[in-house]
This record gives C-alpha cells, sequence and structure tokens, in this order.
C-alpha cells in the first residue's frame, strides 16, 4: 500500500510537473517548509514545550537522519558510482558543516553558544537560536534536492521523511523563541523562515546536480556527510547530555529510525 502510494505520487508530480526535476524539487521543498511551518505554529497555542518533548523530537529527527544519510544518499552513491566519489563527497560535507559550525555564531538550548567569540555579544539570543535551526536544515534541504535528482522515488521517501520530523523540530525551537520575544507571531515567523531555508536549499541541490550530473555521486555523498555530521556531533551530544531522559531519547531515536526505514522499504 505505501509503495503504491509512493509510486502514485512521483507519477503525478512528473505529470504536475512536465517531467522537470526543478519543478519536483519545487513541490517538495515547499512541503518541507510547510511541516516546519505548521510546527512552528503550535507556538501560537501552546505555553510550553511537554515534558521531554525536545529530547523526544531531537531524538526522532536523529533517527530519521541516520537512515536516511546511509539508505538516500550514501548507499546510492556508492552503487551508482563506487566508492571513492562518495567517499570525497562525505568529506566535503563534513567539512563544509564544520567550516559553517564554527564561523556562523549560533546557539543551542542545551550546549550554549558556539561561533566566534567576538559574535556573542553582539547578536540578541533570538538570532543565535535561529542560526543553530538553520545549520541543521540546510544539509536536510540538500539531502532532499539531491536525492531527488538521483531517483524520484528515493528523493520522495526522503522528502516524506524530513517533512514529518521537521514538524516537531519548529515547534521545539519555537516555543522557547516565544518565551525569550514574548510575542505570539515572531516565533512562528522565525519558524517559516527556517524552512524557507531548507527549501532553497532543496531547490539548489537539484539545479546544481542536474546541471552538473556527473558531480552527483559527490554531492550524494556530501549531503549524507553534512547530515551525519549534524548528527553526531550536534544532535546526539544534545540529547544524551544527562541521565534523566536517556531512556525517552533512546525511544524517539528508534521511533525515527523505524519510520524511515519504513519508508525506504516501500521503494523494495
Amino acid at each position: 500500500m505505501l509503495e503504491g502510494f509512493i509510486e502514485g505520487l512521483a507519477r503525478y508530480l512528473l505529470k504536475l510537473s512536465g517531467g522537470s526535476p526543478i519543478w519536483v524539487s519545487f513541490y517538495a521543498g515547499l512541503f518541507v517548509a510547510l511541516m516546519t511551518s505548521l510546527g512552528a505554529m503550535v507556538a501560537l497555542f501552546a505555553k510550553r514545550i511537554p515534558e521531554g518533548g525536545v529530547d523526544f523530537s531531537l531524538s526522532f529527527a536523529a533517527g530519521v537522519m541516520i537512515v536516511a544519510s546511509f539508505t538516500s544518499l550514501i548507499l546510492p552513491g556508492i552503487e551508482s558510482a563506487g566508492f571513492p566519489p562518495v567517499a570525497v563527497g562525505i568529506a566535503l560535507g563534513v567539512l563544509l558543516i564544520y567550516a559553517v559550525d564554527r564561523l556562523l555564531p549560533h546557539e543551542h538550548l542545551v550546549k550554549g553558544y558556539e561561533g566566534p567569540k567576538g559574535m556573542k555579544e553582539r547578536l540578541r539570543k533570538v538570532w543565535l537560536l535561529v542560526f543553530a535551526l538553520i545549520i541543521h536544515n540546510l544539509p536536510e534541504g540538500l539531502a532532499v534536492g539531491t536525492s531527488l535528482v538521483y531517483n524520484l522515488e528515493v528523493g520522495l521517501v526522503t522528502a516524506i521523511a524530513i517533512g514529518i520530523q521537521d514538524f516537531p523540530e519548529g515547534t521545539v525551537v519555537s516555543l522557547p523563541l516565544a518565551v525569550i520575544q514574548k510575542k505570539s507571531l515572531g516565533p512562528v515567523l522565525i519558524g517559516v523562515l527556517s524552512g524557507l531555508a531548507e527549501m532553497v536549499m532543496v531547490i539548489l541541490g537539484a539545479v546544481f546536480f542536474t546541471t552538473f550530473s556527473w558531480s552527483l555521486p559527490y554531492g550524494l555523498g556530501l549531503a549524507g556527510g553534512a547530515m551525519l555530521y549534524v548528527t553526531v556531533k550536534e544532535m546526539i551530544p544534545e540529547i544524551y547530555r544527562g541521565e534523566k531522559s536517556e531512556t525517552l531519547v533512546t525511544l524517539g531515536f528508534f521511533a525515527g529510525f523505524y519510520v524511515m526505514l519504513l519508508l525506504d522499504s516501500a521503494l523494495g
């Protein structure tokens, strides 16, 4: 049933887009941006994050991203072009996000400030949190756009999985911002902005690797490496910071892990 849905969706989007992968990437990017925005809108109605909600949401996203890094990006790249170009791409993806992580000032909900020391006092806390969210979202958008170019159905599975985890991720970020700003619409607009940034990366990834198709194996590795870096270096330390929520965190991780495996298995 799920396999039929993915195949039917792929045929419909191809017909709707006139067979253009760029237009398909636009629709996929619109979906992930909408899911992030809808998650951010929860800040309009909720007063606080339920206990353990942050940990579960982030660990769910980590489970999705770990599986997607391999099933939608790294392994397909190796199957199509062999290990060397994908290995180079993984290294480039890690280096890219490492550089962004070091140069772009940002602040995590738990780990605190990261980036150039001189920028900590110059930027408001709200923008530091926004930059942290954008660092998380850029590899996700790149992963969707690149996997769409490789294979439409693989890309749609990736988009659906990323969109599912973007909803709670948008909520997790928007509620703390609502507390900081003391306004109702500001955090929602920030969530929409982060979703649009992810959408832009979906389209840019699709445009670049459609134009330079020879570099697609490197791109699959790059997107996979970028997501792995964000997951291992940023998300997992953030959610396993203490002992109180370890069981909840582990359950969240495997929930995301199984959701992505289920969606991927829909392709047979």
